[in-house]
């Protein structure tokens, strides 16, 4: 256990319950850790399960730039049905015999939602739409649209094809799957556009997400575990496995503390945000390049 006065500093690799929002996830590393300096870097609804990353004290700076990684998902698309909010949470809103659906329009499909695609998010999602959270327009009954942003799909495949039948007896067809995607990519997104586009409509029955950057499943812990011992990864640590990592001389640190900004080395331009390191190996600063010097992002020096 952690001591009763200190406060650990660094990132939790969650391995989120279903039922949770991230949201109660944070209210609970929060009496975990004795701090209200805890955040989460991307959401993951409620039904999901697998990998939330949070930041505790000083690494809640390191948030937003780690929300905008690669994550990667196991889940289990039905064709066959669709439902208010494109997975099982929802009521279903229709039903069609998939079962004729083959194997080849599957894999047609998943090609078309592959690579860099414009997807629209579901209409019962967090995302804003003039000011209003979209999942409360939805509940409110209001017609409106969610314009279509650009997502990437780095990998979409079908690891199994289960013949089922649903509860009101319609023949439907599971597919278990795994998506690798840019951040904002909704994967009840892909499993409604799928079913559209084979004509038998498709919803979400189970996802779980493997991984979130560098930061994968076998780092995870339950909140269970968590209470236990509270297993914190170091800021500086974070850093350097999820940043390019730039080590800077005594000298340099010092400007750096100072607010000077350092010229930025050939190798980082263009590369984002870069952890800078002094020769002690403590985290300085998230940095990015702008007209060739070292902007901070954050500072932890």
């Amino acid at each position: 256990m952690t001591d009763k006065h200190t406060t650990p500093d660094g990132l939790v690799i969650v391995d989120k319950p279903s039922g949770f929002t991230s949201h109660d996830v944070v209210a609970k590393m929060r009496g975990i850790a004795r701090t209200r300096r805890v955040g989460h870097a991307g959401t993951l609804d409620p039904m999901a399960t697998g990998v939330l990353v949070l930041g505790v004290e000083r690494a809640t700076k390191l948030l937003g730039h780690l929300a905008l990684t690669e994550k990667e998902y196991l889940g289990t698309i039905r064709l066959g049905q669709t439902t208010l909010t494109d997975d099982a949470e929802g009521e279903i809103t229709g039903s069609r015999d998939a079962s004729k659906v083959t194997r080849e329009a599957i894999d047609a499909g998943i090609a078309e939602l592959s690579g860099d695609i414009m997807q629209v998010p579901s209409k019962v999602s967090a995302i804003k739409i003039k000011g209003v959270r979209s999942y409360k327009r939805a509940r409110e009954g209001e017609d409106f649209e969610i314009p279509a942003r650009p997502v990437t799909v780095s990998s979409f495949a079908v690891y199994d094809v289960r013949d089922a039948v649903a509860d009101d007896g319609t023949p439907v067809l599971d597919l278990v799957v795994s998506v690798t995607c840019s951040s904002g990519t909704y994967i009840r997104a892909l499993a409604r556009d799928l079913g559209a586009g084979l004509g038998v409509g498709g919803h979400l029955t189970a996802l779980r997400r493997t991984r979130v950057g560098p930061y994968k499943l076998d780092g995870a812990r339950t909140l269970e575990q968590l209470q236990q011992e509270l297993t914190v990864m170091p800021v500086a640590d974070a850093a350097g496995a999820a940043f390019p990592r730039w080590d800077v001389d005594a000298k340099r640190a010092r400007l750096l503390t100072n607010g000077v900004r350092l010229e930025m080395p050939g190798e980082y331009i263009g590369a984002g945000a870069v952890a800078v390191f002094d020769p002690e190996g403590r985290l300085l600063a998230l940095v990015e390049e702008h007209k060739g010097k070292a902007k901070s992002l954050a500072v932890f020096g």
